[in-house]
C-alpha cells in the first residue's frame, strides 16, 4: 500500500513539494499536526497496554478518576491549545498592496482565461497558462463564467472556489522558480479531469521581460502574420469569431485567446502536447480529446487545411 501511494508522488503538482510561501507553511503545519496526533495515539496505546497488563486491584476508583481527569480533560486541552496557537498565525492570509501584480483567472468549460494587470498598461490576456514572478506578492482574482470551478496550484497555495457572479481573491508568493501544474478541483462537467494549466514561476527580472514582450506581441509588433498561408484558412473557416489574436482583426472571446500560441506549453488546457499533428487533430474534432467541449467539430475540414491553420498558430510567438 505504501509503495502504491509513493508511486503517485511528484514535484510539479503536489502539496508535498511546495514552491510557495503558503504551501510551505501548510506543509509544516501538517507535519506538526501529524506528529502530535501520532504521539497522542501512542500515549493512548501505552495507557491501554498498562491497563491490560496491570495486576487486578492496582488501580482504585480514586486513581482511575485522576487518569480520566489528566488524560481525558487536562492533557488534551493543553495539547489542543498549543496546536491552535501554533496554527492560527499560519492561517492568516498574505497581505497585498494596490501596486502588486493582479492576475484575473476565469474558469470556463473546460479551460482558463488569464489576464495580467500590473497597473502599468492594459491587461494582457492569455489562456491555460499562469506565469508569476518569484519573491513578489501576486493577487489572483478568481471567477467563473458558467458553472462552479475550483482553482488549485498544490505547490503554491490552497484551493479556492470560482463562483459565477462572484470574485474571490487569493494572495500568493512564489519562492522557487520552475514549471508546475494547477488543476480544477470542483467537478464541472465531462472534461473536468482534462482542465489543467501550466504554472511557470520565473525570476522577477525574467518575468518583467516576458510581460513586456508579450504585450508587444499582443499589440501586433511580432505576431501579425498576414502573409502566412494558414492565416487565410483561419479566416475562411471563421475561427476569429470565437478566438482572439493580438495584432489582427480577430477579437472573439468565446474561446481561448490564441495570441502567442506558439509559446504555449500544452494544448487544450494540459490535455495534449502542442505539436503540429495534435493541433491539427484538435481543430478538426476537439470533442474526441475533450468530451463536452464547446468548440464545434470540423470533421469535414481537409487535413491540409487543418495543418495549415496549425502551422499558422505555431508561428504566433
Amino acid at each position: 500500500m505504501l509503495a502504491g501511494m509513493l508511486a503517485g508522488c511528484n514535484a510539479h503538482q503536489s502539496a508535498l513539494a511546495p514552491f510557495g510561501q503558503e504551501a510551505r507553511e501548510t506543509l509544516w503545519l501538517t507535519i506538526i499536526l501529524v506528529v502530535a496526533a501520532t504521539l497522542l495515539f501512542a500515549g493512548v496505546i501505552a495507557v491501554y497496554i498498562r491497563a491490560v497488563t496491570a495486576p487486578e486491584g492496582r488501580l482504585d476508583h480514586r486513581g482511575g478518576m485522576r487518569v480520566v481527569l489528566w488524560m481525558g480533560a487536562i492533557g488534551p486541552t493543553i495539547l489542543l491549545t498549543v496546536l491552535l496557537l501554533f496554527a492560527l498565525p499560519a492561517m492568516r492570509p498574505l497581505p497585498s498592496e494596490p501596486e502588486d501584480l493582479r492576475i484575473r483567472v476565469e474558469g470556463e468549460q473546460f479551460w482558463w482565461r488569464v489576464a495580467y494587470d500590473d497597473g502599468k498598461a492594459a491587461p494582457l490576456v492569455t489562456a491555460n497558462e499562469v506565469r508569476i514572478p518569484v519573491g513578489r506578492t501576486v493577487a489572483f482574482d478568481l471567477a467563473a463564467t458558467d458553472v462552479i470551478h475550483s482553482f488549485w496550484i498544490p505547490g503554491l497555495a490552497g484551493k479556492m472556489d470560482m463562483i459565477p457572479g462572484r470574485t474571490n481573491r487569493l494572495v500568493v508568493k512564489a519562492e522557487k522558480a520552475g514549471r508546475y501544474r494547477g488543476a480544477c478541483t470542483e467537478f464541472c462537467g465531462l472534461s473536468h479531469a482534462l482542465m489543467a494549466f501550466d504554472v511557470i514561476a520565473m525570476d522577477a527580472a525574467e518575468f518583467d521581460g516576458w510581460l513586456a514582450n508579450a504585450r508587444a506581441a499582443a499589440s501586433g509588433s511580432e505576431i501579425a502574420r498576414a502573409g502566412h498561408p494558414g492565416a487565410a484558412v483561419f479566416d475562411r473557416y471563421g475561427c476569429g469569431a470565437c478566438h482572439a489574436i493580438g495584432g489582427t482583426g480577430h477579437n472573439g472571446r468565446i474561446g481561448p485567446d490564441l495570441t502567442r500560441y506558439g509559446d504555449r506549453l500544452s494544448l487544450g488546457a494540459g490535455t495534449l502536447e502542442p505539436t503540429l499533428a495534435n493541433t491539427a487533430a484538435f481543430i478538426r474534432e476537439s470533442g474526441a480529446f475533450k468530451p463536452g467541449s464547446r468548440m464545434p467539430s470540423y470533421k469535414g475540414m481537409p487535413e491540409d487545411d487543418a495543418r495549415a491553420v496549425a502551422a499558422y498558430l505555431e508561428s504566433l510567438k
